[in-house]
């Protein structure tokens, strides 16, 4: 900066701001102010010429005066005057005024745009400064306009001076985050990136930052950065502090140019070249060897400069995660500050350890500190440091540790800070439903959970526990035990209540064999506490008495008597009094048998994402999720609650990937809800009388009164695991109408004749170990690996089908060039037509991909089609091959047959070649109930009371193609004493009969 002579001092602005100091009052700084306002004005308009002295003086005054909050409505033309002097002092104050008064609308705009021209081309070094100086600090797009191509060139021309480069750069960078279409540096690119190399570390400084800004917009035009990046950040870190003495902070070599070579090499993957990756290697080691020694100084900054290279590094690390060795160190790095004296630290160390803890390699090493982090839990002051002690617990939790962490978290619970208790709520929720082998332990939990927080149980808390319960029969009678022992506490909370209810009225039948629990004490104790409840809950619960009318038949009275009082029948709540009136009319009218068939228990629900992860991700935000990586390797060795994982994403583009499982994924031991069933007459009878919200789960409704039991899942859209909302009707759904409609009408806006078949291509050896799973289900994980998880959810109908693929990046790295396409070998290119929507090329980390595929059989298959997945993930060509689970069952019409028609039709496919027989060895348990589900699953109407034999199986349905239809008629004779079976199948094409008794006696 030039030398300020001693007669720029500008004794008149002293004073003036000497007397507003001096001010007794606000009235009396306002009049002094008014009065120079006044001068300032005169002397403007006067018709003296002012001198650049004074010109600067009085623009200095006014700038005081608008720093002290009032407004200027003159001098700007006089400002703008000061930018054509050739004085430092005059042109600093006239740019100063600018900067800080001129909005972009002004109509000096041009003007001033004419002087930051004639500066930046004056090749004075001082006035370039000033004029990049200003374009940086107004930011307006018709600077961005006038300026962003003359920027570039003053950033890389060679006789440009180092301070001006810093400033160009400096200044393009904040161009580019105003108006980022305007900044486009074609040509200035590999120039820009050469600056990497630049002798003079403030050049390289900024430089680094502008480059990583425009790499994150333009990766490809800036990968080049990656290798100059790593050989900047090599010479800084194997260097003593004497060597970079201009730019060593508390004996840290240039600590913030190696944060930001650090923070640039985040933007990709880890370097191809062998070489380049073994040197960063070597960086990053160097920076975590130095963090070990000792300190060279007492003073805080320098552990504040060395801790901050090392968090930098350990991002990087994390970010890259292909270096087992260098992620368990950084693991163990971090461990050692969760107890450091310094808070900020200890907090930068939990944070950091909850994305480790989602590497497979590092997983284990994060579990090594849980008592650590229970201790931070229990004993941190710090509110914030508590919160992310919250997190990392529930990063870390796996399996093995479930129950101690959900323990600690629900001890934790009962003194927590009132701004995390529903956060805590939400994660012991999904933690203890997704880690539940023994369900009696989930329901226990759940229950503790609204005793000590029930104020911050959200209803998809409370929802989540009635869904699992009630698809899950083997826990039902110890959740209606359990609910009615806690309902007996004095005081109750109101969700405590409402799950009570709910599932007292669906299960109270099963402990109302103990004289503890008849039905009458069940119903006194709910509504003892129906005066205490709120309006919806209150609604609830009479819903649960007149379902206690259907389970209990000698309550009857009782609560006729309840529904009969004042005090419903003329409630003021409309609601309320509805629902009493008809509950009243239909429990007196109504037969036993219609009353039973309206009132009768509810149906499992459909499956779709947890709702409460839907509702943890709207309030931490996809960022702050952690996905569960490498979920097998936790999971495989355990059997119960296993939890299919459910893909969440409705349209093509990336998203936020979650793969936290669900406890009501199919079993075989509950009855499958993907499959369409006919229509029955006994179907019309339990249909609900009024329709529910299409947003809201299929849950009947009694007549008019609204829904009898509204446990519905969160009506946002990411709840709907396909996104479908009720614009489709999903295999979950209530059977159709008829068979004229088509569950897959918008199949049909393509020609279907005209779908193409992938051209075949060499295919390396094709996963298909899950593959005889979708045999009898239609939804769940088909493949998953250290990168990659590949869910389905399917829906047939008669000949056509829709799948919806989901591909899960589990890493933090982009997976770039994705493709992914469907391959049909030999013969089945003419027996079944695939067509593939586009996918997009790139799937961020931690996100998810949909492609969907929609399915025309146009004859009888053996072979299954082949997904073929290529992409480049850190550089390196990943190709993955996985057999897709389309078999020939999945176009099965189930149809009902009465015993006369059955033997009629078995009798007509009597020819040899017609029947298909095989008997076999059980190679699961023979459970009645299994096996009833597996049948359904497969496609077959299950047809009760055909055989003569009540222990045996038979099934009917129609295998739909484009070109014919071919009847199925099945039977199974389990032999249970000898853990056998026999598979019949008679269809009118032996090559069908072949192909069913294949699939279906792999499923015993």
């Amino acid at each position: 900066m030039p030398a300020v002579s001693k007669g720029d001092g500008m004794r008149g602005l002293g004073v003036f701001i000497s007397d507003i100091r001096n001010c007794k009052s606000k009235e009396a700084e306002i009049k002094r102010i008014n009065k120079e306002l006044a001068n300032i004005r005169s002397k403007f308009k006067g018709d003296k010429a002012l001198d650049g002295y004074s010109k600067k003086k009085y623009v200095c005054k006014l700038l005081f005066i608008f720093l002290l909050g009032h407004d200027i409505d003159f001098g700007h033309m006089e400002a703008v005057n000061l930018l054509s002097s050739n004085k430092y002092t005059e042109k600093q104050i006239g740019y100063l005024f600018i900067s800080v008064l001129v909005n972009s609308n002004s109509d000096l705009i041009s003007l001033i745009n004419n002087a930051l021209k004639n500066d930046l081309s004056s090749r004075n070094p001082t006035f370039m400064n000033l004029a990049l100086h200003c374009i940086a600090n107004v930011g307006s797009r018709e600077m961005a306009e006038a300026f962003a191509a003359e920027v570039p060139r003053i950033l890389v021309a060679g006789d440009t001076m180092d301070s001006v480069k810093q400033s160009a750069a400096l200044c393009l960078l904040r161009l580019n985050r105003t108006s980022p279409d305007l900044v486009l540096m074609g040509e200035w690119t590999a120039r820009v990136v050469h600056l990497l190399n630049d002798q003079h570390l403030g050049v390289v400084t900024a430089a680094t930052s502008l480059i990583t800004t425009l790499a994150q917009k333009s990766p490809e035009d800036f990968k080049t950065s990656v290798s100059l990046a790593v050989a900047r950040l090599s010479r800084i870190v194997s260097s003593a502090s004497t060597d970079l003495q201009d730019y060593t902070y508390y004996f840290v070599a240039a600590p913030w140019l190696s944060v930001k070579l650090l923070r640039l090499l985040q933007c990709y993957p880890p370097p191809e070249d062998g070489a380049i990756r073994g040197r960063l290697t070597e960086c990053l080691e160097t920076i975590l060897n130095k963090a070990q020694e000792p300190p060279k100084s007492k003073k805080v900054q320098h552990s504040n400069a060395k801790n901050a290279v090392l968090f930098e590094a350990i991002s990087l690390i994390i970010h890259h995660d292909s270096e087992p060795t260098l992620l368990v160190r950084a693991c163990n790095q971090l461990g050692q500050f969760l107890q450091h004296r310094e808070t900020n630290l200890r907090y930068l160390a939990l944070e950091s350890m909850c994305t480790l803890a989602s590497s497979e390699f590092s997983h284990e090493a994060v579990k090594t500190h849980i008592e650590t982090v229970i201790n931070a839990l229990k004993s941190e002051r710090d509110v914030s440091v508590r919160q992310r002690a919250v997190d990392l617990l529930y990063a870390m939790c796996d399996r093995s540790n479930a129950k101690q962490i959900v323990a600690e978290m629900l001890s934790y619970l009962e003194t927590a800070d009132y701004s995390i208790r529903e956060e805590i709520v939400l994660k012991v929720a999904i933690l203890a439903e997704k880690y539940a082998v023994d369900y009696t332990w989930y329901v226990d939990t759940i229950l503790n959970l609204i005793r000590f927080a029930g104020d911050y149980v959200s209803d998809e808390v409370w929802y989540r526990v009635i869904q699992i319960v009630i698809n899950r029969d083997e826990v039902q009678g110890y959740a209606a035990k359990t609910v009615f022992e806690a309902l007996q506490a004095p005081a109750c909370h109101e969700n405590l209540v409402k799950v009570g209810g709910y599932i007292l009225g669906e299960f109270g039948n099963l402990i109302a064999g103990d004289s503890r629990s008849s039905p009458l004490i069940q119903f006194d104790l709910l509504h003892s506490k129906f005066h205490l409840c709120s309006v919806p809950t209150r609604a609830l619960l009479l819903s649960a008495y007149i379902k206690f009318i259907n389970l209990f038949p000698e309550v009857k009275g009782t609560i006729q008597e309840v529904l009969r009082s004042d005090s419903q029948l003329r409630n003021a709540d409309v609601e309320l009094q509805q629902r009493a009136v008809e509950y009243l009319r239909l429990s007196c009218i109504a037969s036993t048998d219609i009353l039973a068939t309206v009132l009768e228990e509810m149906p499992p629900f459909p499956e779709r994402e947890s709702s409460i992860l839907a509702k943890l991700k709207r309030k931490k935000g996809p960022g702050n999720l952690h996905p569960d990586l490498d979920e097998n390797r936790k999971e495989r060795s355990a059997n119960g609650g296993t939890a299919d994982h459910s893909s969440t994403t409705s349209n093509a583009k990336s998203s936020p990937l979650s793969f936290v499982g669900d406890l009501l994924a199919p079993a075989l031991t509950a009855p499958p809800t993907n499959r369409p069933r006919p229509v029955s007459s006994s179907y019309l009878l339990q249909a609900p009388l009024t329709p529910m919200p299409p947003q809201a789960s299929a849950v009947p409704v009694l007549l008019s009164a609204g829904p009898l039991f509204q446990v519905a899942a969160s009506p946002t859209p990411s709840t709907d695991l396909l996104g479908l909302g009720s614009t489709i009707t999903t295999q979950n759904s209530a059977p159709p109408a008829s068979k004229g409609t088509s569950l897959l009408v918008d199949v049909f806006s393509e020609n279907i004749a005209a779908f193409p078949v992938e051209t075949p291509v060499a295919v390396g050896p094709v996963a298909d170990e899950n593959f005889s799973r979708f045999v009898c289900k239609n939804n769940g994980v088909l493949y998953e690996n250290q990168l990659l998880q590949i869910g389905l959810k399917s829906e047939f109908r008669q000949n056509l089908g829709r799948m919806y693929v989901f591909f899960g990046n589990k890493t933090s790295t982009q997976f770039m060039n994705f493709a992914a396409s469907v391959v049909c070998q030999d013969t089945l290119q003419a027996q079944l037509n695939v067509h593939a929507k586009p996918a997009d090329p790139t799937v961020d980390g931690g996100a998810q991909l949909q492609q969907i595929l929609n399915i025309e059989c146009m004859s009888d298959f053996v072979d299954a089609p082949v997904l073929n997945i290529q992409f480049r993930y850190g550089g390196t060509l990943q190709s993955i091959a996985v057999k897709l689970p389309i078999t020939l069952n999945k176009f099965f019409q189930p149809t009902e047959m009465t015993s006369q028609e059955f033997f009629q039709r078995w009798k007509q496919l009597g020819a040899p070649q017609q029947e298909v027989q095989k008997i076999f060895k059980a190679k699961h348990s023979m459970d009645t109930e299994v096996t009833k589900a597996k049948i359904m699953g497969f496609g077959a109407a299950l047809l009760d009371g055909v055989d003569p034999n009540p222990s045996n199986f038979v099934g009917a349905g129609v295998i739909h193609t484009k070109t014919t239809q071919v009847g199925c008629l099945l039977r199974l004779e389990p032999n249970t004493q000898a853990q056998m079976y026999r598979l019949t199948l008679r269809t009118s094409r032996d090559t069908v009969s072949q192909r069913l008794c294949d699939l279906l006696s792999e499923q015993f």
